[in-house]
């Protein structure tokens, strides 16, 4: 259920006073909102160090900076912490960086604690604070790179969890109605690293700058140790009662030994879906690749691993220019020095079409393009 905060909201009232009172001169939509920059150099803020600009940007550190009226009706894109991000060149329109900070134990009943996150908090570091105060549930996707406002976007998820799992709710801001709105977990129609956001298009378009996210962690915990990497890290630290603590340092172990840090080796993380076929073709190439890593889907379809195809595939620790697919995750597209968002999609279309050539399965890319 979606439920809108008009304009004769509190919030909206309080931040149009603040921007009627600081305007002078007359209104225009295409002036650049009141403490912007202009022409801003986007490289810092991508995580695969991408070069473009913004001809305008803002950090928003308060929802309240959203409901300005010099925001609407010009070209936006809303940023996160960019690790879900390639730059294709410049942005003729007006970057909102979301930086709001704040998290707090919302409330609590008889079966969860539901906690409460600014868009701009880091997610790894939000998980870890959330294990620190004794509300587990989100260990599994700790070292995940970017924001908790992207997180239901994407619906992110590793390990045997999706974020969709544990989500109750999150305001955001809606351009379009000028209105504050909450949304539920059932109308963010969560699916693999997909949501409602992703199929209205509102993460391209600029509609929603979601401001805040509340999760409803269960106060009943078992672990989730689905995965065999996760076990087996836990199984070197002769760990048998894993507490939920003990799990995220497994999983932070095994990430940081397969994925590389992008203040080292620029990256977006994963770059793939992990692709999801019909029964008969999984059949059909696990009894040519016994090896091939499958998972059954509740629909009856089979998920597959990318990074298995496109290693493969031959991709592993392969570059075409600067760019190429790590030596330890063929699934991690690098930065190898001085990439353009050109150079992305060449190599990203060189290892689609080597793996539909070898194994008849499409992939399809996980990040945004802008």
């Amino acid at each position: 259920m979606i439920t809108f905060y008009s304009q004769d909201d509190t919030r909206v009232k309080k931040a149009n006073k603040r921007q009627a009172n600081a305007k002078r001169g007359p209104k225009s939509t295409k002036i650049p909102p009141m403490n912007s920059a202009q022409n801003v150099d986007l490289s810092p803020f991508n995580t695969l160090a991408l070069p473009g600009r913004a001809a305008a940007y803002q950090k928003i550190t308060t929802p309240e900076q959203l409901a300005t009226a010099e925001l609407a009706g010009q070209p936006r894109f809303i940023l996160g912490g960019g690790s879900n991000l390639v730059l294709t060149g410049d942005f003729d329109g007006l970057v909102l960086h979301m930086a709001i900070p704040g998290k707090r134990l919302l409330k609590e009943d008889s079966e969860a604690f539901y906690i409460e996150a600014g868009a701009g908090e880091n997610w790894h570091d939000f998980v870890q604070w959330t294990l620190q105060l004794g509300w587990p549930g989100l260990e599994n996707l700790s070292l995940i790179p970017g924001t908790v406002g992207a997180a239901p976007i994407q619906n992110i998820g590793a390990y045997g969890l999706e974020v969709g799992e544990c989500f109750h709710s999150l305001t955001a801001w809606d351009f379009e109605k000028h209105a504050f709105l909450t949304v539920d977990r059932s109308t963010c129609e969560f699916g693999y690293r997909d949501s409602v956001f992703k199929q209205q298009g509102w993460h391209l378009s600029g509609r929603m700058a979601i401001t805040s996210v509340v999760f409803r962690l269960p106060k009943a915990w078992t672990p989730n140790m689905r995965y065999a990497d996760v076990t087996q890290e836990l199984a070197t630290r002769q760990i048998a009662s894993p507490t939920p603590q003990d799990i995220a340092n497994a999983i932070v172990a095994v990430r940081q030994r397969k994925l590389p840090d992008p203040a080292q080796i620029p990256n977006a993380g994963s770059f793939f879906h992990n692709p999801v076929v019909e029964a008969a073709l999984a059949d059909s190439l696990a009894a040519d690749y016994p090896t091939l890593p499958r998972y059954p889907q509740p629909d009856g379809r089979v998920k597959l691993a990318a990074g298995w195809l496109i290693e493969q595939a031959g991709w592993k620790g392969k570059n075409l220019g600067p760019v190429g697919m790590y030596e330890r995750q063929a699934l991690v597209l690098v930065n190898r020095g001085g990439a353009t968002g050109d150079d992305v999609r060449r190599t990203m279309a060189a290892v689609q079409a080597d793996v539909k050539a070898k194994f008849a399965v499409d992939l399809t890319p996980e990040p945004i393009f802008l």
